[in-house]
């Protein structure tokens, strides 16, 4: 009897789609299951409904801020109910910071975490010695035009939430009620306010692809992107004109590189395919310690399993990406994730972004923002 072949749907970049077709290759080596994968922009992964990809492939790659109106609209199995319990638990306890609990809402796991990230600090060492520890160092740097941060939504509101939890003022994850003080809430855009008088206004326009390949260029003047998603392959000798390397968070507050906002991928597998069982084995396979570690991280992926991050070899050939990125990775903060997040994270970027451009007061902003959170939850 024939072997089905199931789709997959990732995300358009080397980081994304080139692991899953190099894992998937493996996969069909092992078991005569093969996965075609599909691909869609960053922009598209970051707000296109998943519940209308599940209509259309097996394997979904997704965040966690959609897995409150996952829930609701049933597209995705838990697949807690799915492969061999012992070999889930070993995903889970191999979790990055909290990416396995991030896909786990309503008492179920809707995708196990193949990619660990959060805002990270980006440098060029060659232009300058060491990542700035404290954000005041970027604000020097930024005064200089050495600094580049990207703000294309949603990335100006991750920059927001990292702040105020780096601040010890962390955003609301529930509701109804406000997503911060007036007052906390005005101390974090002041300080955004005050990097953004000294950046180029293109910022506004890029994501975090776009920062890397402007500073790897080999005339960038940028020799440091403060919080910015990290993307492994540009640690990578000949990715780029210039290779970069990466560090924890910049410290705007006095307890470390704490609070980012945790993003990442996790995989996922539809409530609409007529392959759930086998969807779900490949998931779990790949989320494993071994493949992460192995050929996950070999094809350019970031893993989203500690035994990827702790690996020597993994970091040798990233110049240590992993290693130096830990601590800000394990003390990172999970955004809300209800039903109505997703417009929210959308409306609030665009908000704040409005009013970092035209110099608005903080407090109008801010109530805005407030007033947008609590009608997320309505």
């Amino acid at each position: 009897m024939s072997r089905p072949r199931l789709k997959g749907m990732t995300w358009s970049h080397p980081r994304g789609y080139e692991p899953m077709a190099a894992c998937s290759k493996l996969w069909e080596e092992k078991t005569g299951i093969g996965i075609d994968w599909d691909r869609r922009s960053l922009q598209d992964f970051e707000s296109y409904p998943v519940a209308d990809l599940a209509r259309q492939y097996d394997l979904i790659v997704i965040d966690h801020p959609h897995v409150g109106e996952i829930t609701a609209q049933d597209c995705l199995v838990p697949l807690d109910r799915y492969g061999d319990s012992d070999k889930r638990q070993a995903v889970a306890e191999g979790s990055v910071g909290g990416s396995h609990e991030s896909y786990c809402w309503d008492s179920h796991q809707w995708a196990y975490p193949i990619d660990a990230a959060a805002q990270i600090q980006a440098y060029r060492p060659d232009l300058i010695g060491e990542a700035p520890t404290h954000f005041n160092e970027v604000l020097e740097l930024a005064e200089a035009g050495r600094v580049l941060i990207p703000m294309r939504p949603p990335h100006s509101l991750m920059t927001f939430f990292t702040l105020s939890a780096n601040l010890a003022t962390p955003c609301a994850t529930h509701g109804p009620g406000g997503l911060i003080s007036v007052e906390d809430g005005t101390a974090v855009f002041e300080l955004i306010a005050r990097l953004m008088r000294h950046v180029p206004a293109e910022c506004y326009d890029m994501d975090p692809i776009a920062v890397f390949e402007e500073m790897c260029k080999a005339e960038s003047p940028i020799a440091c992107v403060p919080l910015i998603y990290g993307y492994v392959n540009y640690g990578m000798a000949e990715f780029r004109p210039k290779r970069l390397s990466f560090a924890d968070i910049p410290a705007a507050g006095g307890n470390g590189p704490t609070g980012s906002a945790l993003g990442g991928t996790g995989i996922a597998v539809s409530a609409f395919s007529e392959h759930v069982p086998e969807a779900a084995d490949f998931a779990l396979w790949i989320a494993g310690g071994d493949v992460q570690r192995g050929p996950f991280a070999a094809a350019g992926g970031q893993p989203g399993h500690a035994d990827g991050w702790q690996d020597e070899a993994v970091n040798e050939a990233t110049s240590g990406f992993y290693r130096n990125t830990r601590r800000t990775l394990d003390g990172a903060w999970i955004r809300p994730r209800h039903k109505g997040y997703m417009a929210f994270q959308a409306a609030a970027s665009e908000r704040l972004n409005e009013g970092l451009r035209k110099g608005e007061p903080a407090q109008s902003v801010i109530g805005d923002i407030n007033a947008l959170f609590a009608k997320s939850f309505e």
